[in-house]
């Protein structure tokens, strides 16, 4: 059954649901729905409605509430994956990827080695676009919530940042070729419910050695991700699988 994310002034006394946009656009010119037809509509807040559709105008879809039920399809815990800038539709692929496997927020970040510019003038569109594959794949993957896309930062406001986090993480291709194996699994299994981690990855070209001296001063711990190097879109999926395993399959 397809699935909608709904914001609040959409819901009109937990009875009624008004679709607009993009997702009236889906229902009635993509998916050719017609009054009558069931769809899902998730508030981002763990409640997810069943609904049917009682009226579909020229502008919105206006559907009857059924029943609203909690959903529990997240992952216990909070991860931020930080990824330094990749090229080409790299990071798209970790977002709807990553998304699908439960992480929390992505932070692009400008990394030493990244290939590709940040330029301002395409930002407002870029961020909308990233948010939008993630709106989609929470869709597709019933998520309860959609993870937040951040606006790139640079590398002293990344770690900034990561304060806010109980536990702080950084891939490190030279960890794995020296053997570490256990940094990602103790984090993993000392993590209590409700707690947050942040797992940063670096682009092509991996991070100057600077950089991991400031991630160093800054508490974060290096880990391997297995004997075999990833490339850099392949990463965060590598550790979202692993929570998700350590976490979920019980």
């Amino acid at each position: 059954m397809q699935r909608y994310f709904v914001s609040s002034d959409q819901i009109n006394n937990h009875e009624q649901i008004v679709i607009t946009g993009d997702d009236y656009h889906h229902i009635v010119r993509v998916m050719r729905m017609s009054e009558g037809d069931e769809v899902i509509c998730s508030n981002g807040n763990g409640l997810s409605a069943l609904c049917e559709i009682e009226q579909i105008t020229n502008e919105s879809v206006i559907a009857r509430v059924i029943e609203w039920k909690e959903e529990r399809t997240e992952l216990p815990a909070q991860i931020y994956i930080a990824h330094g800038l990749p090229k080409a539709d790299k990071l798209e692929l970790v977002i709807q990827k990553g998304t699908e496997l439960g992480a929390f927020a992505f932070i692009p970040f400008l990394a030493a080695r990244s290939v590709v510019k940040w330029e301002e003038k395409k930002a407002e569109k870029k961020l909308e676009r990233w948010q939008k594959i993630a709106k989609e794949a929470a869709e597709q993957a019933h998520r309860a919530n959609v993870p937040h896309v951040y606006a790139p930062m640079t590398i002293r406001e990344l770690v900034e940042f990561a304060k806010t986090c109980d536990y702080r993480l950084v891939a490190y291709e030279e960890e794995a070729k020296n053997g570490e194996a256990a940094a990602l699994k103790t984090v993993l299994q000392q993590m209590k419910q409700g707690q947050s981690l942040i797992v940063v990855f670096g682009p092509e070209g991996g991070f100057a050695g600077q950089e991991m001296e400031l991630f160093r001063s800054h508490g974060f711990l290096a880990c391997g991700l297995g004997p075999r190097i990833l490339r850099t879109e392949t990463a965060p999926l590598y550790v979202l699988a692993a929570a998700s395993y350590e976490w979920e399959l019980k």
